[in-house]
């Protein structure tokens, strides 16, 4: 089973195995924002990728992405890439008008084409979830079915990536993973160094980062490492709530922070440290989430 790292903030988390249970995860976190400010949190997203692509386009050539044995037709789809997040920049600045936020000061993780790729399906898999998340806030009928509409896009091009370049699952479960406003932020500001005074504040905080050895794969015990806030009390018992799909995979978490990655774990996955053994709302959310990704084969079955 590989496991694909793809930026700063894509950490490994692990779990007990023989106390892991699977069930439908409770999200109903109670703060309602505004259709506009789901928008602009939409927009800063988008202003992100559209940098993201605008910057590694200029830094590696088609001799570079030969040079790093991808496909010879790969660098132009991401110029197609490219070409539909600034249409969705544009889209959207012209939907909200006057209050619509400016683009952020970015410190991407790439060094090479091949981050470059790896981080390009974390960007993209990551903003499926963060438009399916924040779809419930919308009220407007014309709102959601845009969102919907970029929702597919982006889906589209994460499972491009992941399948036609990286050779591995095109799709996860029958479900993709929703996520809260506040989990998809906290995997997006890893590579936000700042943004514009100006902009709109959003209805968004950070969880602290979660961190786990590399090459970390289910079945194995690893140790994560994370900073609770100050401001947090944290119980003597925590959990990793391995998110995927419509629920999540609650396991204790050791009192060395040592934990077993579930083996039935497969594709994406966004564990979170949790005061909770049955919810992952932000309330009881103490780290993360990180971004997990287990490839697997046609069969359903590890690729190791």
């Amino acid at each position: 089973m590989k496991v694909t790292p793809a930026s700063v903030t894509l950490l490994v988390v692990a779990a007990l195995h023989n106390l892991c249970v699977a069930v439908p995860a409770k999200r109903d976190d109670t703060s309602v924002p505004t259709d506009i400010q789901i928008l602009n949190f939409a927009l800063t997203l988008e202003h992100l990728e559209n940098a993201f692509y605008t910057q590694g386009l200029q830094k590696y050539t088609q001799q570079d992405f030969l040079d790093a044995d991808l496909p010879a037709w790969a660098r132009g789809r991401w110029n197609e890439i490219a070409q539909h997040e600034s249409t969705h920049v544009s889209f959207l600045e012209g939907v909200i008008g006057e209050q619509a936020v400016q683009p952020c000061t970015y410190s991407f993780p790439d060094t090479d084409p091949m981050s470059f790729v790896t981080t390009s399906f974390m960007l993209e898999t990551v903003g499926v979830s963060a438009y399916s998340g924040a779809a419930q806030f919308l009220s407007q009928s014309d709102y959601i079915t845009s969102s919907g509409a970029i929702l597919a896009v982006e889906a589209r091009q994460s499972a491009w990536i992941n399948s036609a370049v990286l050779k591995a699952n095109p799709w996860n479960t029958a479900f993709d993973t929703p996520l809260s406003l506040n989990h998809v932020w906290t995997l997006a500001s890893g590579v936000i160094v700042s943004c514009p005074s100006s902009n709109m504040p959003l209805p968004v905080k950070a969880f602290p980062a979660l961190s786990f050895p590399a090459g970390a794969q289910p079945g194995q015990t690893v140790q994560v490492s994370f900073n609770a806030t100050t401001a947090q009390s944290v119980p003597p018992q925590l959990y990793v709530a391995f998110i995927a799909g419509l629920g999540a995979t609650f396991v204790r978490l050791n009192s060395d922070n040592t934990v077993e990655i579930p083996s039935t774990l497969l594709g994406v996955v966004f564990p979170i440290i949790t005061t909770s053994s049955t919810a992952v709302t932000d309330n009881v959310t103490i780290a993360g989430p990180a971004f997990l990704s287990f490839h697997f084969n046609s069969d359903g079955e590890d690729e190791l």
